[in-house]
């Protein structure tokens, strides 16, 4: 199965720079897209082929996250089970005979970690969530989930130190993620590969100089990191400041 993660920064005006054919050829079973920045009915996109599953944020223009895929779930749900996180449309989880596939886009924490407070309580809770479904059926976690894990996932970690990406709270959050039971799906496959990023910052030519961060994940329940066939950094694509990621996995 064929999965694509995308950090899409504003779904319609990536369709104005080949979102549809970058799609078409990604051909992905199910493309899971984070921070949509539109409300149902603002964009032209109906993919042949694909069941279609959006979350908005109440507040326009802000957040939001799709699933298109081509074998109709089981069941889909929105949000992480938890009022306080169900107004920004960062979460889509859909139910597989096999696996859940999440689908989250993580809050910022901001600048000056305005917002550490509520990016620490949004990890929790989403731990908790992934854990009550892990003990159903292996999960697929995917998408922006804005922290780079390590000093080889981003490019400058001594300038970074303590900023919102790359603050000590957010890489303990994410080390804890993995201990209750998950695998970072690229690091599996790719332990020591340096200079693989999924997120440059629009200014200082930070692309072209590949100054980026891998702030983009597939990470999977261990009882499926045998299943893991390939994990791609699709950093080719360009249509937004994040790049595709994609996992192969044999299920």
């Amino acid at each position: 199965m064929k999965l694509i993660s995308w950090n899409v920064n504003g779904l319609r005006a990536c369709l104005k720079k080949d979102f549809a054919a970058q799609f078409a050829a990604l051909n992905a079973d199910a493309f899971c897209v984070q921070e949509t920045k539109m409300q149902p009915g603002q964009a032209e996109f109906a993919p042949a082929g694909y069941h279609e599953y959006l979350f908005s944020a109440e507040k326009k223009g802000y957040s939001g996250t799709a699933i298109w895929t081509k074998e109709k779930p089981l069941n889909c749900t929105y949000g992480i089970g938890a009022v306080l996180h169900s107004h920004e449309g960062r979460a889509i989880t859909l139910e597989y005979p096999g696996f859940y596939l999440v689908n989250v886009y993580v809050p910022n924490a901001q600048e000056g970690l305005a917002r550490i407070d509520y990016r620490l309580q949004w990890e929790a809770d989403l731990r908790a969530y992934l854990l009550g479904l892990a003990a159903t059926k292996p999960v697929v976690l995917c998408g922006d989930l804005n922290v780079a894990a390590t000093e080889i996932d981003l490019k400058n970690p001594k300038a970074n130190e303590g900023h919102a990406g790359y603050s000590e709270q957010e890489r303990a959050a994410f080390k804890t993620m993995l201990d209750a039971g998950f695998t970072d799906s690229f690091r599996y496959l790719y332990p020591d590969v340096t200079g693989a990023y999924t997120w440059w910052s629009y200014r200082f030519h930070a692309r072209e100089n590949n100054a980026g961060w891998r702030i983009d994940y597939f990470l999977v329940s261990n009882t499926l990191k045998d299943k893991i066939k390939g994990a791609t950094i699709h950093n080719e694509i360009y249509g937004s400041d994040h790049c595709p990621i994609e996992l192969e996995l044999e299920v």
